[in-house]
């Protein structure tokens, strides 16, 4: 039988007998592995985006015309009434001002715009996004092309601290959601668990599943993995997670209420 001498430090998230230290552990540890995990995250999608998204829109913000702007919830478009702009595995930009269909991409996410509203299109169906009435966006290259240039650093600089911050409230949210569970099997397995070290350990229990998916992204935007088995991944994650909430409690030390198993009277002892 485990005690508490058995335990292993909190100080990674990977097998069940690492999460489950994570109950005995201070809520500032618990923090820690939570926001280095989501560091990794964070740099997995800011290289993805550098990588698969922003040269697209670079190359489909270099072939726009000179002169063109969404004013008052219409395009003004002097090019091709149908036009790919840019594309590649990951995404394409085209312009259709009838969407018609003329111009679709095998990109995994096209972006189509239209004479009054954009349309986004991947394997999960399409949005609709109307312009904006009252305003005049830029929709040229002589406006756009030098506005990317200085801002496309600052936004993979948001991207970064949104996916740093969204996966830390993410994870709370979840953890929170999962504490019960971990509570329940610890105490009918009788392990020593309070509600705040299932807590706990329902936090870390998440790190292997958000180490599996980021991974996966990273496969993905190699060109290793399609983005069916992407998808199937993002599936796949919340499933790990959930096994190891509901196992990692079992490698905790049994609660002190439960007596030790007694010798057997019946067998003879070695001298």
């Amino acid at each position: 039988m485990e005690t508490s001498a058995d335990q292993p430090r909190p100080w990674q998230p990977l097998t069940l007998r690492g999460v489950a230290a994570f109950a005995s552990a201070s809520w500032v540890r618990v923090f820690w592995v939570q926001l280095a995990v989501a560091a990794l995250a964070a740099a997995t999608a800011v290289w993805f985006l550098a990588h698969a998204w922003f040269p697209v829109i670079y190359g489909a913000i270099r072939q726009l015309p000179a002169q063109g702007a969404i004013r008052n919830g219409r395009l003004e478009w002097a090019g091709e009434e149908a036009q790919l702009l840019s594309e590649n595995r990951f995404l394409a930009v085209a312009v259709d001002l009838r969407h018609v269909g003329t111009v679709r991409s095998p990109a995994h996410l096209q972006a189509e715009f239209g004479r009054a509203d954009a349309e986004l299109f991947s394997l999960l169906g399409f949005v609709r996004v109307d312009y904006p009435r009252g305003r005049v966006l830029a929709f040229n290259r002589t406006d756009l092309e030098p506005w990317w240039g200085a801002w496309s650093p600052a936004l993979l600089a948001l991207a970064a601290l949104g996916t740093l911050a969204g996966l830390v409230c993410w994870w709370t949210c979840l953890a929170t959601l999962y504490c019960g569970a971990a509570w329940l099997v610890g105490f009918f397995a009788n392990r020593e668990l309070s509600l705040r070290g299932s807590w706990h350990l329902a936090s870390a229990a998440l790190m292997p599943g958000a180490l599996f998916l980021n991974v996966a992204l990273g496969l993905y935007g190699l060109g290793l993995m399609d983005v069916i088995r992407l998808m199937m991944a993002a599936g796949a994650h919340l499933v790990v997670g959930w096994l190891y909430v509901l196992l990692s409690p079992l490698y905790l030390p049994a609660h002190s209420s439960v007596a030790p198993a007694k010798a057997n009277p019946f067998v003879a002892r070695k001298p």
